[in-house]
């Protein structure tokens, strides 16, 4: 009697198991799959109401869940790879590619293995779920019957995966995340992407991005996204305290560039992570909190920051440092150069998670694409990735710009030091102020190390948080506000920005201004000069 019992766990593990975290390998997990118990509990209906189940339905109901143990491959595996969810319109166009790359210039007899594996693996995991299946049906579900403890187990079990498919998040410990919502965000992308004219009936309007950004008088334009950086930076009185020192140092090092700042609140579309929908709501003037509306918004060919500056003359570039791979919905942004952690070339000791320190992808950036002398003005989007959970380890603070460049951009000592620290997941809030702090004071560097450049040639910086730290560091229910900074030494062009609520200085002041895609507009009103008419 072992053995159907062994087919029932072996389905459950198919629909449960987890990523060995970044590699393509899964490991088992322990929670229950829900898809598995709503299956079990309609057989078990079914067969109690004297209705039988054909070899054919066995054959249908072993290729439907062959399909849901892919699904779940895929679920659980792309994050771990790509830093995002499974999205079919993206991944459908690069995986050719990917095969493509992969068997260049591998031996015939490797990509003829390749072929002839992979259609194995697939007969050899529909026959193993068809034995499962056929256990359960044969055996399982008779012994069952004849128990009516059972029928109140699976009653209670089906309870469970319902309230786990509808998000209860007190379920995540015993249900494993469903696949079927899954394949149904993925219809529902690729239906609206695809049949025309549905695309422009669900994505709201764009700004206008129809007049040419004339009181930037051609000065470089600098949107630099602050990971982490939220309002509890401010609301909460001892982080203030903390990052004060370091926040009057990066206001003193801001003026003394010859910058002059305004500060404002904004709503994030995002809380304690998914940064790219607080990227993408900025650039494209769009509410992104729907992560489905932002996947949608990359299926569209939408107006954005970057085509608007890119059409009236600048030389776009994306720099994104916590890529290391090919990342195919760039196309989307359409930036003329696009320069990702492979691209940086870091030398130096790779300090946690996020390796690459952001004080030097700041100084590469001006390498790998300099603003300089007659070259046209530049816009430059930049995500830091240092400030990102866990907050640890801080890196030391460079002193000189050609040693930062190279492969030993610290001093011994303090790289050393740096590399022993411990990642602390119970010290989260203090890890935060310090690496706040770091920010603050990398920052305050280079504005002091870069004032004679931003003097011959003029630029607007734009610093926001991309969003709020987790909960454990903002606390329960804080707010999704972020601060926002614009610096530049245009008297004229900062004015036009506090006729829209913005305030002197490097404290910014409630009301919240809006959302970021308001805030997107805004910068629309000032570039253009409508807010001095």
């Amino acid at each position: 009697m072992a053995a159907p019992w062994l087919g029932l766990l072996g389905l459950n593990l198919l629909l449960s198991f987890e990523n060995i975290w970044p590699t393509p390998a899964i490991k088992p997990d322990h929670r229950i799959s829900a898809e598995l118990v709503l299956a079990w509990s309609f057989l078990l209906l079914w067969v109690g109401l004297g209705k039988g189940v054909s070899a054919r339905a066995v054959r249908w109901i072993s290729i439907g869940f062959v399909v849901l143990v892919i699904g779940r491959y895929f679920e659980v595996t792309v994050p771990a790879l790509f830093g995002r969810g499974v999205n079919l319109y993206w991944d459908g166009q690069q995986l050719p590619r990917l095969i493509w790359t992969g068997i260049q210039g591998a031996p015939w007899w490797a990509t003829a293995l390749i072929a002839a594996g992979v259609p194995a693996l697939l007969f050899g995991l529909y026959r193993a779920v068809r034995w499962c299946w056929s256990q359960v049906v044969g055996h399982c579900l008779g012994w069952a019957l004849k128990r009516r403890w059972t029928w109140g187990l699976s009653l209670a079990l089906v309870g469970v995966s319902v309230a786990n498919f509808l998000g209860v998040q007190a379920t995540w410990p015993f249900v494993s995340k469903p696949v079927v919502p899954t394949y149904a965000r993925q219809a529902t992308l690729l239906g609206t992407a695809l049949l025309p004219g549905a695309l422009e009936r669900v994505l709201p309007a764009s700004p206008r991005f129809d007049t040419a950004p004339i009181a930037l008088k051609q000065a470089d334009v600098n949107l630099i996204f602050l990971e982490s950086y939220g309002a509890v930076v401010f609301d909460n009185p001892q982080v203030a305290q903390a990052l004060a020192p370091s926040h009057r140092r990066l206001a003193e090092s801001i003026q003394a560039s010859g910058l002059h700042a305004v500060a404002g609140f904004v709503r994030s579309a995002t809380f304690g992570g998914a940064s790219e929908l607080a990227h993408l709501s900025v650039l494209s003037g769009i509410d992104l909190s729907d992560p489905l509306v932002h996947d949608l918004l990359l299926t569209s060919k939408r107006p954005t920051l970057v085509s608007w500056f890119k059409q009236y003359g600048y030389h776009t570039v994306g720099v994104y440092p916590a890529l290391s791979w090919d990342w195919d919905e760039r196309k989307f942004y359409g930036f003329d150069q696009f320069i990702d952690g492979r691209d940086l070339k870091y030398q130096g000791p790779k300090l946690g998670y996020w390796w690459t320190p952001d004080q030097f992808t700041m100084i590469r950036i001006d390498e790998l694409a300099p603003a300089k002398g007659a070259a046209r003005p530049r816009f430059l989007m930049f995500p830091t990735i240092t400030t990102h959970i866990p907050f640890a380890p801080v890196p030391p603070l460079a002193k000189d710009r050609v040693k930062l460049l190279s492969d030993t951009p610290f001093e011994p000592e303090e790289a050393a030091r740096a590399m022993a620290e411990p990642v602390d997941w119970l010290k989260l809030g203090i890890n935060f102020q310090r690496i706040i702090a770091y920010q603050n004071e990398w920052l305050s560097w280079y504005f002091e190390q870069a004032r004679e450049s931003i003097k011959k040639r003029p630029a607007v910086f734009i610093l926001i948080g991309d969003h709020q730290p987790s909960s454990v560091v903002s606390g329960e229910g804080a707010p999704w506000d972020v601060p926002v900074y614009i610096l530049s030494a245009d008297a004229d062009l900062l004015a036009g920005f506090r006729k829209l609520g913005f305030t002197s200085g490097l404290i910014p002041a409630r009301p919240v201004l809006g959302g970021m895609d308001d805030f997107t507009r805004m910068l629309e009103t000032v570039f253009t000069g409508r807010s001095l008419q």
